[in-house]
């Protein structure tokens, strides 16, 4: 199945904006997470087609994960 990842702010830093990856059907996003290399720790918030998801959340063909880090500001 092919699925696009969006990467925000930090998380871009040495890896790529927006990218389609195709892997097996009903993976889930803390397998999608580790292949690209970034650590748990660095994942504050996580989308599947604009709703709010988890690291356990299975993917199915299309959907778009949008992966945001922690974000400071005052």
């Amino acid at each position: 199945m092919k699925i696009t990842i969006k990467l925000f702010a930090t998380l871009r830093k040495g890896r790529f904006e927006e990218k389609i990856m195709d892997l097996p059907e009903g993976v889930r996003i803390e397998k999608v997470i580790r292949q690209i290399a970034i650590p748990e720790k660095e994942v504050n918030l996580i989308f599947i087609n604009g709703r709010n998801a988890d690291f356990n959340t299975p993917l199915s063909e299309g959907d778009t994960i949008s992966i945001f880090p922690p974000v400071g500001g005052g």
